[in-house]
């Protein structure tokens, strides 16, 4: 990962980071609250040389003193100094307990030792660093007393008295929230990091490129209204839904610049990614552009398109496959473009093998004889073996990926399934992008008006086809045969 993944992932997962922030920041105000006062009291004491002489002699001595101050800064936590001091202040302490709230200190080459009590007392503090000192020095001038009598050669003195401070030196609430910020901040982006690395879900096409090198034909954008309203014609011309499905179109046409391509089969690797959809609108998008598209509903499991169109289902692509009817008596043209419907017809109890017959193959056939381009909407690959028999008889298939939904270890099953077969993956299409954020893939050119447009002003919209047309029709040229078969009058020839 580089320095963008990374960006990548904290824009992705920054509620997460902000959330183990505050409650960081938190947890050390809480810190803070709940921890008492503590008081620190200090004492400094100077040791000296109790001689007189030379200057030499006092040289001497000073090198002297500094090598005993290490020793009597030790002395300081024994019980033979504080022992003498919870005695006199009749403290129910031991000697053990006050050795832990007391702290002695000598910087180097000096000869000055600095004690330091802590308190939930500011005045007990101070009492007890005053005590503390008192006893050290009676504790040293015993112990430095010659055992032939006389004075001490070593003297010690208070220069700094103990006096009860004003503030108590903990907690440092401002040292706590620092602290808790820190680490909060620091547990936030490790937690996004992590959550990143064993997320397995395909979010965007960096995250496609780990499973597959097949070309990436578009990203739809997310529409919350798409599933009251899920037809491109229900959309504002210029929104981005609209947009992306005319990139889609461009990007297809260019996938397939060799036109061997006519029928495209689209499915995806688990239900719910929105296959169907994509599918329709595609259909939609290409007879828009002045094609004659034959959309097939081959999903003979849960069949969706005559749903999303208004049609009719109980005579279609089942009814040919069995002969019943001729397909040119099934076919429904929907709108006022060459854009003719098959619909999936009666659900029957082999779907499998009907789509792997002889019969499929022949229908196919015909219609890539009499349409511009034929999109086959089909079953997901890995709940049913559906596609992959049916993938054999189009020339090529587009996967349709739902980003935030379908992982690595599914999609690298559907292109294995797809592999096995010999199928022609034409690429993949990211369906429900967001529109914005980390993983947004479209980029918008609007009008704010646009953006504004009323339902009636949507469904005004549609009228425009006709001028449109003209417009569009220079991009669906390129490799692509015009219209000169009428497909309701005869398919295949067929009248």
């Amino acid at each position: 990962m580089d320095l963008r993944d990374y960006l990548r992932v904290l824009r992705r997962n920054w509620i997460l980071v902000v959330a183990l922030t505050l409650i960081g920041l938190l947890a050390g105000g809480a810190s803070s609250v709940l921890t008492k006062p503590t008081y620190t009291a200090d004492t400094q004491l100077f040791v000296a040389i109790q001689s007189s002489g030379s200057v030499q002699e006092l040289q001497q001595g000073n090198t002297f003193s500094q090598a005993r101050v290490q020793s009597y800064v030790k002395t300081v936590g024994s019980p033979a100094v504080l022992q003498p001091a919870i005695d006199d202040l009749g403290l129910d302490v031991t000697a053990e307990e006050l050795a832990a709230r007391v702290k002695a200190s000598s910087e180097i080459n000096t000869v000055l030792i600095e004690i330091a009590v802590m308190d939930q007392s500011p005045v007990q503090a101070a009492a007890i660093a005053q005590a503390v000192a008192n006893s050290l020095i009676r504790t040293i001038d015993s112990l430095e007393r010659p055992k032939t009598g006389g004075s001490s050669p070593v003297g010690l003195s208070i220069i700094k008295p103990a006096k009860a401070p004003s503030a108590p030196s903990a907690p440092n609430t401002r040292m706590n929230l620092l602290a808790g910020l820190v680490i909060g901040l620091a547990m936030g982006i490790a937690a996004a990091i992590l959550r990143s690395t064993l997320d397995s879900r395909i979010r965007n096409e960096a995250d496609l490129r780990r499973v597959t090198d097949a070309p990436l034909l578009g990203g739809i954008s997310f529409d919350q209204d798409a599933s009251k309203r899920p037809l491109l014609t229900q959309c504002a011309p210029q929104s981005p839904r609209s947009e992306s499905f005319r990139q889609l179109r461009t990007n297809l046409q260019f996938a397939n610049v060799s036109g061997h391509a006519r029928s495209v089969l689209i499915t995806s690797s688990l239900p719910g990614e929105g296959k169907s959809t994509t599918a329709t609108n595609l259909s939609i998008a290409l007879a828009q552009a002045g094609l004659s598209v034959c959309l097939v509903d081959a999903d003979l499991r849960r069949p969706m398109v005559n749903e999303y169109l208004g049609l009719d289902r109980n005579a279609g692509l089942t009814t040919a496959l069995l002969g019943t009817s001729d397909v040119n008596d099934l076919l429904q043209q929907w709108s006022d473009d060459n854009l003719f419907v098959l619909t999936s017809g009666q659900i029957p109890p082999n779907p499998s093998e009907l789509l792997g017959s002889e019969e499929m193959k022949q229908l196919i056939t015909r219609l890539e004889q009499a349409f511009d381009t034929v999109i086959i909407d089909a079953p997901p690959l890995l709940p049913v073996t559906d596609s992959a028999v049916l993938s054999q008889h189009v020339g090529g298939v587009v996967i349709v990926a739902g980003s935030q939904k379908l992982r690595y270890q599914d999609l690298e099953k559907s292109l294995a399934a797809l592999a096995m077969v010999g199928s022609n993956v034409l690429g993949v299409v990211l369906n429900r992008i967001p529109a914005k954020g980390p993983d947004s893939y479209s980029y918008t050119y609007y009008s704010h008006d646009e953006m504004h447009l009323k339902p009636s002003e949507v469904s005004n919209g549609a009228n425009q086809k006709t001028r449109r047309r003209s417009a569009e029709a220079s991009e669906a040229q390129s490799g692509i045969r015009p219209a000169t078969v009428f497909p309701g009058e005869h398919v295949g020839g067929r009248r």
